[in-house]
């Protein structure tokens, strides 16, 4: 994510903006453009504004994304578009009933995590077709609300042919971080939940239906697998006692598709803040006078969405990642970041970048020595498979 300013007056804007506290401006973020823009009315309709106050013509006749009248988006959209909706919110195929106000709240929580990651696959400029309507084809999301207590199953969160389904209570942070610990995933997220999930629609689209899966195999192990029977290994057993060493989450080995989606959604956690490092300029030079020291330099002064190679990204990363953890030490909190990138999880990286920016082969030149940071725990959400099988049980 980048930082944004107001084009009239200045002001630092931050992603989910809605007016300028400095000059009063409404905002409106215009995707194709990667700009949050300020705006004047123009009857009902919006022109942004340049310095001075002057109609800024290159960006035409905008709206507002319909969801804004539920102040769940500030996208906008040229009125040339016939969509009601911005390029976010098209996606959106059933969505909670909006009459109940803790429903809208939740929801509104789920609309900044969607808007945050539609943002970085725009970024990637990855493909993310529509789903007609009736249609099979495509992307969409159900976001729904659990049945009133007693009322049947709890919702369960997953993917299915490209129909993402989210539980409305992740929105929940009291009822999230209970299923954290009920499912032992002390890292657990909207926006975790959103990237993991849309990498198993990436891996049928990128890898299935791209010609990698050999490629894929290689690295992440045989897809072919008996899906239901290794989760149901998983939660017998556990993780594989040797996860730590080649994988990025316990969770990515009960099936190498979880592996695929863990590892996917951590790329997106990885691009994203990397942006907002090169947005605050963070250059890091530790005053220590060791040899390991060179190990924890950086300057995040390139695009991670258009990065040359993973080696760039992964070797800013790494010491980012040693200060967060240090950081939120001092204020007497658990790491930022609890993982350990291990080689394996840096060359399965380093597929993930390749696979979304040239479609070439894995980069070859890796890291030879990782940095390990403290912790290991899982990223993002299960599939919908693994929540019927272990969830409901937990959740009763």
């Amino acid at each position: 994510m980048k930082l944004f300013s107001c084009a009239y007056c200045g002001n630092v804007l931050y992603f989910e903006n809605i007016r300028c506290e400095k000059c009063g401006h409404a905002l409106g973020y215009l995707p194709d453009a990667n700009r949050l823009l300020p705006l004047q009315a123009d009857g009902d309709a919006w022109r942004a504004l340049a310095a001075g106050g002057a109609v800024d013509e290159r960006y035409g006749t905008l709206r507002r994304c319909a969801n804004a009248a539920h102040d769940a988006c500030n996208w906008l959209v040229p009125m040339a578009e016939a969509s009601a909706y911005c390029q976010s919110c098209r996606h959106n195929r059933v969505v909670p009933d909006l009459t109940i106000p803790a429903n809208l709240q939740d929801w509104r929580r789920v609309q900044i995590a969607k808007n945050r990651l539609f943002y970085s696959l725009l970024r990637l400029d990855l493909p993310h077709p529509e789903r007609p309507k009736d249609g099979t084809a495509g992307l969409c999301f159900d976001v729904l609300a659990d049945p009133p207590s007693g009322g049947g199953a709890h919702i369960m969160t997953g993917h299915d042919n490209g129909l993402i389904t989210l539980a409305l209570s992740e929105a929940d942070d009291v009822e999230r971080q209970r299923r954290q610990q009920a499912m032992g995933e002390p890292y657990r997220t909207l926006l975790g939940h959103m990237r993991h999930e849309i990498g198993h629609y990436y891996w049928d689209v990128l890898v299935r239906d791209g010609g990698r899966l050999d490629q894929c195999r290689d690295l992440f192990g045989d897809d072919r697998e008996d899906y239901g029977t290794a989760l149901q290994r998983y939660y017998a057993d556990g993780p594989a006692p040797d996860w730590q060493t080649r994988l990025v989450s316990a969770y990515a080995s009960a099936h190498p598709w979880e592996d695929f989606a863990e590892t996917f959604g951590h790329y997106l956690h990885i691009t994203d803040t990397l942006e907002m490092g090169r947005a605050f300029g963070v250059s890091l030079q530790p005053q220590l006078r060791t040899p390991d020291a060179a190990a924890l330099t950086a300057k995040i002064d390139f695009d991670p969405f258009r990065a040359e190679n993973f080696t760039e990204i992964i070797e800013a990363w790494l010491p980012l990642t040693f200060v967060a953890n240090n950081l939120n030490r001092c204020m007497g909190e658990s790491d930022l970041y609890p993982f350990v990138l291990s080689q394996p999880v840096v060359e399965k990286l380093a597929f993930i970048h390749d696979l979304v920016s040239k479609g070439g082969a894995p980069d070859a030149e890796l890291p030879q020595a990782p940095v390990e940071v403290s912790g290991q725990m899982t990223d993002g959400d299960s599939t919908q498979a693994q929540r019927e099988a272990d969830t409901a049980a937990l959740l009763a």
